[in-house]
């Protein structure tokens, strides 16, 4: 019999407010964020985006052995006798990693933000994130097994004699 979860604090039911866009504490015209448009906005997500891939590399150590991988890989989907669909797979899933890595880390930082303290949920949060790297990683070497897997065997065969 599974053990029952420990009872957490329940939360007020959620309520929305009568506009979605504006309530009595908020209204987007309060946040200076949300100010930009057209090419300034385009322009200020690229350089936050940047900034992003800035401290990834800078401060994730498991962010850097995916760049890694993706740096020893990426080569060989190109010289790859592949299709354009089987090459699209390849990189897409080097991507995905990453992409998962970085939401991982996202993760990370706004719960180490909230507190630095063990806690059963924050330990949750983290194990999840961790989880679907992991995931991303089952899908990405799946993948390159499938499709590059037959031509390294048929490599190897031929040098081998």
């Amino acid at each position: 019999m599974p053990k029952p979860h420990p009872e957490l604090p329940s939360d007020p039911p959620l309520q929305r407010p009568p506009q979605a866009v504006q309530s009595a504490d908020y209204s987007i015209e309060q946040n200076p964020h949300k100010a930009n448009r057209g090419l300034t906005r385009a322009w200020h997500a690229a350089i936050n985006s940047l900034s992003g891939l800035r401290y990834a590399v800078l401060e994730e150590s498991a962010f850097r052995q995916e760049l890694t991988l993706v740096a020893i890989l990426a080569p060989w989907a190109f010289l790859l006798p592949v299709d354009v669909v089987e090459r699209i797979l390849l990189l897409g899933t080097l991507l995905v990693v990453l992409i998962v890595e970085l939401l991982n880390s996202s993760v990370e930082a706004a719960i180490d933000r909230i507190s630095l303290e063990r806690h059963s949920l924050s330990k949750r949060a983290k194990d999840f994130g961790s989880a679907a790297v992991m995931l991303a990683l089952v899908l990405c070497g799946g993948t390159w097994v499938a499709i590059a897997g037959p031509h390294v065997v048929r490599w190897v065969r031929t040098l081998a004699g």
